[in-house]
């Protein structure tokens, strides 16, 4: 049975076979050690009965005022771990954290407007898609996002989770 912990420093040089795939986005280490050390209680590994890393979330808060929130910014399950609820269990893990210790009104997160299988597994999580971010992604082919968000507890009237009809430049993004 697959646990979950929090991420520990040593587990930087433990997680290629969750980096090392076609469909998680990779960070420098700077970034990685940023968060573990400003929101340790949002990063956290699914590790396997072998002890290897199975999947783990990369998650933050930040906003202010009806805009503060949590934020994923990676949830990623190795291949070999996949389709058994380990994403699921990561995303409830940020969600519950956001709620209970940060007090958010919602969690956003970014996805490519191309993988769909990602956007349909955060539907079912209860995400809906609140905006296109134009050109968010960069590189050789530049893409879109969708920012998608979730309404906590908090936000009682939903209003975080109200679509924009218009998408956004990515310096338009409030955070």
């Amino acid at each position: 049975m697959t646990s979950t912990r929090p991420f520990h420093m040593n587990d930087l040089f433990r997680f290629n076979n969750v980096n090392l795939d076609i469909l998680t986005e990779t960070f420098n280490m700077p970034f990685y050690l940023q968060y573990m050390s400003r929101w340790p209680e949002l990063f956290t590994v699914a590790e396997a009965p072998d002890g290897s890393i199975a999947g783990y979330m990369l998650g933050k808060s930040e906003g202010s005022g009806a805009l503060w929130h949590g934020h994923v910014s990676a949830v990623t399950v190795a291949p070999l771990y996949r389709r058994l609820g380990l994403a699921k269990t990561l995303m409830e893990d940020l969600e519950s954290t956001s709620s209970n210790v940060y007090n958010a009104y919602f969690v956003d997160l970014f996805v490519r407007s191309s993988n769909s299988l990602a956007i349909s597994m955060y539907e079912k999580f209860g995400y809906i898609t609140y905006r296109r971010v134009l050109g968010y992604y960069s590189g050789d082919d530049p893409e879109d996002a969708l920012d998608m968000r979730k309404a906590l507890p908090r936000d009682k009237n939903r209003q975080s989770v109200i679509p924009l009809d218009k998408p956004v430049l990515p310096e338009d993004l409030e955070w």
